[in-house]
């Protein structure tokens, strides 16, 4: 189980974010890049409150495409263009973390990698092993067979080419069989 902590010897936090986050040993680590207002066909949102509501989507995509979820985050970095969208990112963000209070840094930069980009978040994420065995399972579940099923399915495969039943069929048979 993750552990935030806002120790009293620090000032409060300035927002939803707790100053320290520690993980237990033995999680499963999610690295997630930085994320930015762009639709997934590449287009770039225009005008802030929907620049960020997208990056928030893209991320939380991200988390589950790794089957975590948004209260396995530890901490996001968010970085901005301009001064004046800090009030808004705070409110949008926490409507995407639902009460959840990563560790956080909110920085303002001169620029992002393109121009039209307003907001990029990347984040961190953490769940215990016991959270994460049912997804090693489902991956499991979907990998590729073991090698020796493997080797049976090729050796079918090829049976039924000679045969002249499966799909497959040599460079020579098509020769032979165009008259070459």
């Amino acid at each position: 189980m993750l552990r935030f902590i806002d120790p009293d010897t620090i000032a409060r936090p300035f927002s939803t974010y707790s100053h320290l986050v520690e993980a237990p040993e033995g999680c499963r680590w999610l690295y997630i890049s930085g994320q930015v207002g762009a639709t997934p066909d590449g287009t770039i949102l225009e005008g802030f409150e929907a620049q960020a509501q997208q990056t928030w989507s893209n991320l939380l995509a991200a988390l589950r495409a790794g089957g975590m979820d948004v209260r396995d985050i530890v901490k996001i970095n968010t970085f901005l263009t301009r001064r004046d969208d800090i009030t808004a990112s705070r409110l949008i963000r926490e409507v995407a973390l639902r009460g959840h209070k990563p560790a956080s840094t909110l920085l303002v930069v001169s620029a992002l990698a393109h121009p039209s980009l307003l907001i990029e978040i990347e984040a961190v994420a953490a769940q215990p092993m016991a959270a994460a065995a049912p997804v090693a399972a489902r991956r499991a579940a979907r990998a590729k067979p073991a090698p020796k099923k493997r080797a049976a399915a090729q050796k079918a495969g090829a049976a039924k080419a000679r045969a002249g039943t499966g799909r497959k069929t040599s460079r020579a048979a098509k020769r032979k069989s165009r008259g070459g």
